[in-house]
């Protein structure tokens, strides 16, 4: 059983219907299975006074991360569409950064990527989990094997322990063994997969 503190953030990463529902644009199979998972941690780390962020892809209509205008998905979560909204049986209680809203690729919670340039930029999220002190994350969320992949790497860069429960988690499988490879990756950069 994973353990909830003060200095514990559980990021809850991209629970947005394109993904977690199966008429969404980008459905990972099994996505809104893990809700009910999600949602009991939520309530753990709040009654143990931890921080719950929210991750969310907010896309242009438009943008090079997009198979139709070069990029490898199909359209999703686009900006203010049902697509973009947490899953309606999602737990909501903190705050949410939205990436990707000026056509980056927005793997990662903590940054952000212009698919031409290749240029980085940083989310909100390092600030907030500064702001109250916390030391370790905790990871789940949509897809095991592409945004929670990134953002726990990403976490381990930015010197917190990280965890992630792939119980709480799916994985889109672009390639067949995306998903295991994905944890390999995540144990090989210090995360403790569950």
């Amino acid at each position: 059983m994973l353990d909830f503190t003060q200095t514990t953030a559980l990021v809850v990463v991209d629970v947005q219907n394109d993904f977690a529902d199966p008429d969404g644009g980008l459905y990972v199979r099994g996505g809104e299975s893990i809700v009910p998972t999600c949602n009991a941690h939520i309530v753990r780390s709040l009654a143990a006074g931890g921080l719950v962020v929210y991750t969310q892809d907010w896309h242009p209509e438009s943008t090079p991360h997009f198979q139709k205008d070069g990029g490898v998905w199909p359209v999703h979560c686009v900006a203010g569409t049902w697509g973009a909204e947490l899953h309606p049986r999602l737990v909501i209680a903190g705050p949410t950064v939205r990436k990707g809203s000026n056509g980056e690729d927005g793997y990662s919670g903590f940054t952000m990527r212009d698919p031409e340039s290749g240029e980085t930029t940083a989310t909100e999220l390092d600030g907030l989990l500064r702001a109250r002190g916390i030391d370790r994350i905790v990871v789940v969320g949509l897809a095991f094997d592409v945004c929670v992949r990134a953002t726990a790497l990403d976490a381990v860069a930015h010197g917190y322990e990280t965890v992630v429960d792939s119980g709480a988690s799916a994985s889109v499988e672009l390639e067949p063994g995306d998903g295991l490879r994905a944890a390999d990756d995540l144990r090989d950069g210090g995360v403790t997969v569950l």
